[in-house]
């Protein structure tokens, strides 16, 4: 099968069905399994002397058995390969988590708190209505370009061992790519290979939002400010999406009980933001989501 129709079908069967409980409550995700792994290799190679050296050495098994895994399936046929796809890719997951801190932040603002502890990895507990707006905003750009772009992007260049590999990768880089005194030399493989992975799609991604946008912000204001983001990556896609829907995002937070003092995205975008606003980004996701729909039909109807 055309691998533009393997992505056209399997971005519908994600949105049809997202991620049931049904199943995933009774055989571990693909995405668990993978962390299983990252998990076990780092038990194993993060001990001792020549950390980076282990490092390394476990990206490059994570890697051959991601490729590995991802030709054997490929092997099975075209649903299959829709089948894996329409699991790795996280648009309707994505979308769900983030509507739920509106939902929560419509009843209190703990309620808010509560619902984006899912979805982000900074301390939660002493946030106002308007931070937890903004983390679910972030969220929603950053997880938009690794959940769906980077995820059809890779499948589109390299096939279903390109998309597993890219998760596999971006899973690692989410457990041990981390500066940490355990991580620091154990995760710089595992954190370098995943930024390069996303070069690419986010600059891709905040193309597509930033050209969806109405009026359309400048790219020369987007690329100023993702390139003062902490990640060589994750600030376009953020960069663009406080431009799109005009709110500042990014700022001071706090990790483990230390304050972070990031700039601010945009800083002359509205900060006094709630619900509505993270109902705006969901809304731009899924304009982004529908153009990229079409473009894998219309590859699949013409080449």
């Amino acid at each position: 099968m055309d691998i533009a129709a393997i992505i056209a079908l399997a971005m519908i069967l994600d949105a049809a069905i997202g991620e049931p409980r049904w199943i995933w409550s009774r055989v571990p995700h693909p995405a668990v399994l993978m962390g299983r792994a990252v998990a076990l290799l780092d038990a194993r190679l993060n001990v001792g002397s020549a950390r980076r050296a282990k490092g390394v050495a476990a990206v490059v098994i994570l890697a051959s058995c991601a490729l590995g895994i991802g030709a054997a399936v490929s092997q099975l046929g075209g649903f299959a390969s829709i089948l894996v796809a329409a699991i790795l890719i996280a648009q309707r997951s994505l979308v769900e988590h983030v509507r739920a801190v509106a939902t929560g932040l419509r009843h209190s603002t703990g309620a808010g708190r509560s619902a984006v502890t899912m979805i982000v990895g900074r301390d939660t507990e002493g946030m106002d209505a308007a931070a937890v707006t903004r983390a679910a905003i972030e969220s929603a750009a950053e997880n938009f370009s690794d959940g769906v772009i980077a995820p059809v992007f890779w499948l589109a260049v390299a096939g279903l061992p390109g998309l597993v590999l890219y998760k596999a990768i971006n899973t690692a880089d989410s457990m041990i790519g981390h500066r940490t005194p355990r991580y620091e030399r154990f995760g710089w493989a595992a954190a370098r290979l995943d930024d390069a992975l996303n070069i690419i799609p986010a600059r891709a991604t905040a193309a597509l939002i930033a050209v969806l946008a109405r009026p359309r912000p400048h790219w020369r204001d987007i690329a100023h400010e993702a390139r003062l983001h902490r990640s060589p990556n994750a600030g376009w896609p953020e960069a663009a999406m406080a431009r799109s829907i005009r709110v500042s995002l990014s700022g001071p937070r706090t990790y483990n009980g230390q304050v972070a003092d990031y700039p601010f995205v945009n800083p002359d975008g509205m900060r006094t933001h709630g619900p509505v606003q993270i109902d705006d980004a969901v809304t731009v996701l899924w304009h982004a989501w529908r153009v990229v729909l079409i473009f894998a039909i219309l590859a699949a109807l013409l080449l």
